[in-house]
């Protein structure tokens, strides 16, 4: 590294070798050479003057880009090759740039800084290669198995490559590009000279290169990208810069809080000036447990910076000013086995990195929690045993992870465990999807499993058999919140563990469930009657028990007796009795059915139906003038009559005793701060009408396609308020097959689901994917997202 940062330009120093002068005839006959004669110069020393001259050129260059295109051939002549390419480096996109002419335009060349081709290789593993013969497979596989040369240009032009030497360009440490030659004129492979003075070569335009980007930094401005797109005037950052200084104060917090300059555009003018990513922070981010937890707070906060993630063995940093060598080069030191991505971030936004990954704004530092199961670990991983309700530590890290997982409004959180030495990852649900939280060292998986499965009130000496609990997280962690428990066995004779959060809410309305006007009517229409069973389908954590207490909340009258069996009990209303199962002592959902049926019910609300002995006792009471409600886990309406039948259901009575069956899914929905409206192609509208159906696409929504824009749809985006994903929260999407007196008859003949799909098509009844598709065209979503929840 540059020890005096401040130097305005660096010279290369670069030995010339002495000129010996060749005897001339004349001198070893002894006569006396004529002022006219001319010395005879060796070949060598020829070398090295016009290589001086190359060098002196660079080191002076004003514009280096321009000067390299014209000294290229001389270049090139120097080492008697054909051609010659010098590349720089792209830093945000860790490419190899070079810039050619085709014709009369400039193009550009880039190459990933990767094992992938022959430059990029080089510059990867930071080494001279020199190849005789790019196409002997043989000889590029003594240098790396995953060498390849790429042939499609030789094929497309016609040019033959054979020999090709390539040298990393660094300045320090710091890669800034690579210098490729290829084809020796008279087809010999390059020699160990030309080795050794391309590296010269190279590290002369390693200085120059970084001179050039010093230099066009310092004429810069961190804020031009602001100035450029008028978001900021000359005179507005001058009186900025004097005000921000007297307040002592980050200039970009003044830009913010006082011109009101949106954060994004901020971090986006300081990623152009710096040459790397920009990152806002988020709390979405997963906390990198192994990367954070042997690394202290206060030594983080004083110098700015933060791991971020790993990607392999590649460690990704925040950091204010990646332009400070001594900085860079502090981080270097604390991770000297992994390679480096570094990225620029706000102050404020990497102290809320630093807090957020460390716990500090609820008391709860993970390096200190794992700095204390330390002392624990070899015990822990020898015996469960050790473990129980007074290791604080544990206890923190537990109702840490619980915490952050109900703050990120996530619906599970799965612990899993891995064999030997491999970390515990730590994954949660956020709007249906999985997403890193963090990882748990290896040496504390029995303790967190067995943490966890004491607050379940589960077994922690069974380990072969799937357990299911529950905590109540309030004796815990001062929230009032229910978390069912499951834990299953994996291989090497570890579990993993599944937590489900159920927060206790208020029912949803049923006008803002999402349901299409002819849905909402006809569902309306059948809760609404005396008596009867109705059937909400769909998998686990698709919304089945929001739905039914939208439904019983809308019939919730004071001349209405409902009561319910629920496991567990989520939401609540005043003015339903509601009942939790609990399996154990043989409260059931069957005998609580038949219980309710001796409390003189009006409606009965059955969790879930998942035996015959509950189903057959709804269908009776359906039949006996009650209202029931209930669940099943099956795909789509039709198919849960015959899942019904083949439990063993009288068809006659079933068919007499159901009104309705509506399946459900979520579909994640396009965030409403950052959507886009769009033009869809000729081909993509096509695409939506015949997964629709031609004929009922004309018949409900009738959006023929024209390119006018009128017809637009929505996109995702992304933004701070997503963190970048585009999407936000989610949505019904509903099929309602409503018990017509000819749906009634093909269920009395058991027909196939065929014949009862399309008569409930023809009795109105939409699919899944319609109802998902008519969504996308309101603005709601997007086909991706339908396809992801259902088929048809």
């Amino acid at each position: 590294m540059m020890k005096n940062s401040k130097a305005t330009h660096i010279k290369a120093n670069i030995p010339v070798t002495h000129l010996k002068v060749a005897p001339s005839p004349d001198a070893k006959s002894g006569a006396q050479k004529t002022p006219g004669a001319r010395a005879q110069v060796s070949p060598e020393v020829v070398f090295r003057i016009k290589f001086q001259k190359i060098s002196n050129q660079i080191q002076a260059a004003s514009n280096l880009d321009e000067l390299l295109m014209r000294l290229k051939d001389e270049i090139a002549g120097l080492f008697a090759s054909e051609r010659i390419t010098i590349y720089g480096i792209d830093g945000v996109k860790k490419e190899l740039v070079s810039r050619v002419m085709l014709g009369r335009d400039l193009s550009e060349i880039r190459i990933p800084v990767s094992t992938d081709s022959i430059a990029g290789y080089a510059a990867y593993k930071q080494r001279l290669i020199n190849i005789s013969d790019v196409y002997d497979t043989n000889e590029l596989s003594k240098i790396s198995p995953d060498l390849k040369f790429d042939r499609r240009w030789d094929e497309k032009t016609g040019f033959r490559t054979k020999q090709v030497l390539v040298c990393p360009i660094f300045f320090h440490k710091y890669l800034m590009g690579a210098i490729q030659l290829i084809n020796r004129q008279n087809g010999s492979p390059y020699s160990k000279r030309d080795g050794l003075t391309i590296k010269e070569l190279a590290k002369t335009l390693g200085i120059a290169m970084y001179n050039q980007k010093r230099a066009a930094r310092q004429a810069g401005n961190k804020f031009n990208y602001l100035l450029k797109k008028h978001l900021l005037e000359p005179k507005d950052l001058k009186r900025a810069l004097e005000e921000a200084r007297k307040r002592k104060e980050p200039i970009e917090a003044y830009l913010m809080a006082t011109l009101k300059i949106p954060k994004k555009e901020i971090v986006e003018s300081l990623s152009k000036f710096y040459e790397v990513p920009g990152v806002i922070f988020s709390t979405d981010f997963p906390i990198p447990g192994e990367l954070i937890r042997k690394l202290k707070v206060s030594f983080l906060k004083k110098n700015i910076w933060v791991p971020l993630r790993s990607e392999g063995e590649k460690v990704i940093i925040a950091v204010d000013d990646p332009h400070n060598l001594q900085k860079i080069d502090t981080i270097k030191a604390l991770f000297p086995k992994n390679p480096l991505d570094f990225c620029v971030a706000l102050k404020d936004d990497i102290l809320g990195f630093i807090e957020h990954f460390t716990g500090e704004q609820d008391q709860s530092n993970i390096d200190d929690i794992l700095s204390q199961l330390e002392a624990e670990a070899e015990e822990i991983d020898e015996g469960v045993e050790a473990v129980d309700e007074s290791d604080s530590a544990v206890v923190k890290l537990v109702n840490k992870i619980i915490l952050d997982a109900y703050a990120r409004n996530a619906s599970d959180i799965h612990i899993e465990p891995y064999p030997g030495k491999q970390n515990t990852l730590v994954r949660i649900r956020i709007d249906g999807a999985c997403a890193v939280y963090q990882t748990i060292p290896y040496n504390f998986k029995s303790a967190v499993v067995s943490r966890i499965k004491i607050m379940s009130g589960l077994d922690i000496a069974e380990r072969r058999l799937p357990q299911d609990g529950k905590i109540q997280f309030k004796k815990y962690g001062g929230l009032d919140i229910e978390l069912r428990v499951a834990t299953i066995p994996t291989q090497g004779g570890l579990e993993d563990i599944v937590m489900r959060l159920l927060a206790a809410g208020e029912p949803i309305p049923l006008s803002k469930m999402g349901f299409s006007e002819r849905n909402y009517k006809e569902f309306l229409d059948i809760i609404t009657q005396p008596y009867g069973i109705i059937f909400v389908c769909g998998p686990t954590g698709s919304g089945k028990t929001t739905t039914l207490h939208s439904a019983l909340s809308y019939i919730n009258k004071t001349e209405t007796k409902i009561w319910t069996a629920e496991d567990p009990v989520e939401i609540t209303q005043k003015g339903l009795r509601q009942v939790q199962m609990h399996p154990k002592i043989g409260l059931t959902f069957a005998s609580a059915m038949r219980a309710f049926l001796r409390a003189d019910p009006d409606v009965i609300m059955v969790g879930e139906m998942r035996d015959k002995e509950t189903t057959s006792i709804g269908i009776e009471a359906s039949l006996t003038g009650h209202m029931v409600f209930s669940t099943l886990h099956t795909n789509s309406a039709p198919e849960s009559v015959i899942r019904l039948l083949d439990m063993g259901m009288d068809p006659f009575n079933f068919a007499d005793a159901v009104l309705g069956i509506l399946a459900q899914r979520l579909v994640r929905t396009l965030c409403k701060d950052c959507k886009e409206t769009y033009h869809p192609t000729k081909e993509e509208h096509g695409d939506l009408v015949r997964e629709y159906g031609d004929a009922n696409f004309k018949e409900d929504l009738d959006r023929e396609y024209g390119y006018s824009d009128e017809l637009l749809m929505y996109r995702a985006k992304g933004c701070d308020k997503c963190n970048g994903t585009g999407y936000r929260g989610r949505m019904g999407i509903h099929e309602l097959m409503i018990a017509t007196d000819e749906q009634k008859r093909l269920i009395q003949t058991k027909a196939r689901v065929e014949e009862m799909k399309g008569q409930a098509i023809s009795d109105g009844m939409r699919t899944l994917k319609q109802d998902g598709i008519a969504k996308i065209f309101y603005g709601f979503t997007d086909l991706k997202q339908v396809r992801k929840v259902c088929i048809n």
